[in-house]
């Protein structure tokens, strides 16, 4: 993929999800997973301390090595088994409901067969189980919204496939789940284009 794709985004997207406003909205969603659960695209781990002693095994898939280098030194020494797969979330590695809970962080807007990927996570979560999101994608504000289809062509290109201007409520129902519960807005500070945030919980239907 180049140099710029395998070694510069990495190390872009470890550091830039690192802010402080983001590690806030990960402590909203990642503390309610529990049982045996499966996060998609699970870069450098920025998640990991956030998840409770309700989790009995964590998963983790990542088509990107040095993200999930990363990942792997921040798991060490969890109260927990973890186990962490380099891989694409379109064919995950894992048996049909196998899964109490699956977590997506700022992941749906990079895949680049979305509803493929919704797929397999339906699959392999339980008929009980939990989608619990947090995502950015396409605005409500026409004005906002039409700067995101504007931007997105060279914002793709720079931040490593990543899509500001997905309809990511309206991909997960079509991807045959139920929401439960969402909250949208932009509930971070910064620019309007890349700030409309979805986050809620979905269930397999």
């Amino acid at each position: 993929m180049g140099f710029y794709q395998d070694r510069v985004v990495p190390f872009l997207l470890h550091h830039g999800m690192k802010d402080q406003k983001l590690a806030r909205l990960r402590q909203r969603v990642a503390p309610h997973a529990g049982g045996r659960v499966l996060e998609i695209g699970v870069g450098s781990g920025l998640n990991l301390p956030f998840y409770s002693s309700d989790v009995t095994a964590l998963f983790g898939i990542d088509p990107s090595p040095p993200l999930l280098a990363r990942a792997r030194q921040a798991a060490s020494g969890f109260p927990f088994p973890t186990s962490l797969h380099e891989g694409s979330a379109e064919a995950l590695p894992f048996d049909t409901s196998d899964f109490d809970c699956v977590v997506t962080t700022w992941t749906l807007c990079t895949i680049p067969d979305a509803a493929r990927a919704l797929a397999e996570i339906r699959r392999v979560l339980k008929p009980d189980g939990r989608l619990l999101f947090i995502e950015h994608g396409h605005a409500p504000d026409p004005r906002v919204a039409a700067w995101q289809d504007r931007l997105n062509p060279l914002w793709r290109r720079v931040a490593g496939g990543c899509n500001m201007n997905r309809p990511i409520d309206r991909m997960i129902g079509d991807g045959g789940f139920r929401i439960e519960r969402l909250e949208t807005g932009h509930l971070i500070q910064g620019p309007k284009p890349l700030t409309f945030l979805f986050e809620g919980v979905a269930q397999p239907h």
